[in-house]
């Protein structure tokens, strides 16, 4: 397998997942990555001609604690800290490998650890890192700017080099990304401190009333044609509760006013025929709190959309029309 185009690694797909659900005030996302395979997600990918490597679930159980003092308000530091240091090096030797990841969630604090490891991989390759961040939150507290101190909600933060958490990887390397290169997307819930922090980094949002007004064909052609510009490669970090709830009710953190199914799909459909897509977080889906399966099936589909599933190729229902009829 060769590194040479985001195109190529699409070819081969590594899982990986990561049971994490202390980042999050609502406990179960650590069923997340059983879910996601329950519902098929290899099985659907490996029908779309790629090859997928299932890696397993990672483990911080061999994980020593680091020295270094928590802060005040980040609640369940030393874990997470553990889960980002072993999700940044296992993710870096995977892309290492040629194959394109994604990481099966668990909290959104998996994206601390699997963004530096990507970011880390295409800057030792001369490409720099977009962010795709498709979430009805920004996640861009601190433990400064922070109102729960739930780390899932400063994972964005992270990753754009915010102070902080700057322990948290110990002495692995930290890539981070400017924050001109994160892209909020569907965003609907924003906390006071957290907004003025976004507005003094000029971080980008296309929030759901840009989505009503443009609609999501303009926003995402948008962020594909940047990408482009600067040969970029795109990580799409895809938490669950960016659907509404009526599509994706198997969150902790639902907020009214999503994005429909057909609105996915569709964004989903644009990121596959760009060919920069070259990694993909799949985070907070809930299983405690689904309806037999609903959220996770969805996500594998919308995924499936991701990677090249066609309309044509979705089951039919039996009380279809036929073509011609």
């Amino acid at each position: 397998m060769t590194d040479q185009t985001v195109t190529d690694r699409a070819r081969c797909i590594a899982l990986l997942g990561a049971p994490i659900d202390m980042g999050a005030s609502q406990r179960g996302t650590l069923m997340g990555p059983a879910a996601l395979r329950t519902a098929g997600l290899a099985a659907l990918l490996e029908s779309l001609d790629i090859e997928v490597v299932d890696y397993g679930d990672l483990s911080v159980a061999e994980i020593s604690d680091l020295g270094d003092t928590p802060p005040e308000k980040a609640n369940h530091y030393r874990e997470i800290q553990r889960w980002t240091r072993v999700l940044s090096r296992r993710g870096y030797e995977i892309a290492k490998t040629g194959a394109l990841p994604i990481f099966l969630g668990g909290d959104h604090t998996l994206s601390m650890g699997s963004v530096n490891a990507m970011a880390r991989h295409w800057r030792e390759r001369g490409r720099e890192l977009f962010v795709l961040w498709l979430d009805a939150h920004a996640d861009y507290n601190t433990p400064e700017t922070t109102i729960t101190a739930n780390m899932h909600g400063m994972s964005a933060a992270f990753l754009c080099g915010e102070p902080g958490l700057d322990g948290l990887l110990g002495d692995d390397p930290r890539a981070s990304i400017t924050p001109d290169r994160l892209v909020l997307f569907g965003t609907r819930s924003i906390d006071q401190l957290e907004k003025e922090l976004m507005r003094a980094r000029k971080v980008r949002i296309a929030d759901m009333r840009q989505v009503d007004e443009f609609g999501v064909a303009v926003l995402i052609r948008r962020v594909i044609e940047r990408v482009k510009a600067n040969d970029g490669v795109l990580h799409i970090s895809f938490d669950v509760d960016f659907l509404d709830p009526c599509v994706a009710p198997g969150v902790g953190t639902t907020v009214p006013g999503g994005a429909t199914y057909r609105e996915a799909h569709l964004i989903m459909e644009l990121l596959h025929d760009s060919g920069v897509v070259g990694s993909v977080d799949i985070v907070e889906l809930n299983p405690f709190l689904d309806e037999r399966g609903r959220t996770a099936r969805t996500a594998v589909e919308l995924i499936g959309s991701l990677f090249g599933q066609q309309i044509t190729d979705r089951p039919t229902p039996s009380n279809a029309i036929s073509p011609g009829e």
